[in-house]
């Protein structure tokens, strides 16, 4: 990692932290190989690939940056060098970029091995590839309100399935009226599909598997633990998870614009 793609910090836990208010750091994965994304990721990252004529990592920084959010980890691995040229001049938020060109380390293992930059305090956690239209307000800015570290883990943002465009899969979670998540059973269908955007309290990493592991493993211990809730997503989510379904987020978002 070289100085002018990303910031070092030399004791990030030591860095001046909001003793409240919404999150001012940030998660962005980008790790990614984007198998489905293919033909496209054989030659670049899923992270910039173009949706509405920009990348899809400037959809997700551009909005975290207007959270608030001062400092953001990307992780890199696939095609790493294009990704950390494309950052190197973003000024807003302040970009570190975590390495994993050497071993994957899936999505848990990449947010553990970030840990240090992210400090003591619940953060965002945004996939580089998800992008969605906002309703009246900005859905970051939703989950800012209502993420209680006292009774949540994770926070979790969740789209209907039966409206998000280019999404044809059975959910992923059940929502109940005191906002707990219960993931979805094998055979079953549930009403969400998770957006891709979080907020995290770093109490859900205690004790996490070592090296390379899905995030989920620690969703599924926060939901036994009651600790796992979820936020209905206002607006429209894009599923873009094939070269297909660019053209659907397209239109979509000239239709939002119309």
């Amino acid at each position: 990692m070289s100085e002018s793609t990303a910031a070092v910090f030399d004791d990030p836990m030591a860095r001046p932290r909001r003793p409240s208010g919404p999150p001012d750091r940030a998660m962005v994965l980008a790790a990614g190989v984007g198998v489905r994304m293919r033909p496209l990721t054989d030659r670049i990252p899923k992270p910039l690939v173009k949706v509405g004529g920009r990348v899809l990592i400037d959809h997700v920084l551009d909005r975290i940056a207007d959270a608030g959010v001062e400092c953001a980890v990307v992780n890199v691995h696939h095609f790493a060098d294009q990704i950390e040229r494309h950052l190197a001049g973003r000024k807003r938020p302040q970009v570190v970029v975590s390495d994993e060109r050497e071993r994957l380390l899936d999505t848990g293992g990449g947010i553990v091995k970030s840990l240090p930059a992210l400090g003591e305090d619940p953060f965002f956690l945004v996939n580089a590839d998800t992008i969605w239209i906002e309703g009246v307000r900005p859905n970051l800015d939703r989950l800012a309100t209502a993420f209680d570290p006292a009774a949540m883990d994770a926070l979790l943002l969740l789209a209907p399935t039966a409206t998000s465009v280019g999404y044809e899969g059975r959910g992923d979670y059940a929502l109940a009226a005191d906002g707990r998540l219960r993931r979805r059973a094998e055979r079953e269908i549930v009403p969400f599909v998770y957006a891709g955007a979080a907020i995290l309290a770093p109490a859900l990493f205690a004790a996490p598997p070592a090296g390379a592991f899905s995030l989920t493993r620690l969703f599924d211990r926060a939901e036994a633990q009651g600790r796992l809730h979820g936020l209905r997503l206002e607006g429209l989510w894009m599923h873009v998870g094939t070269p297909a379904a660019i053209a659907e987020a397209e239109a979509a978002i000239v239709a939002s614009a119309a």
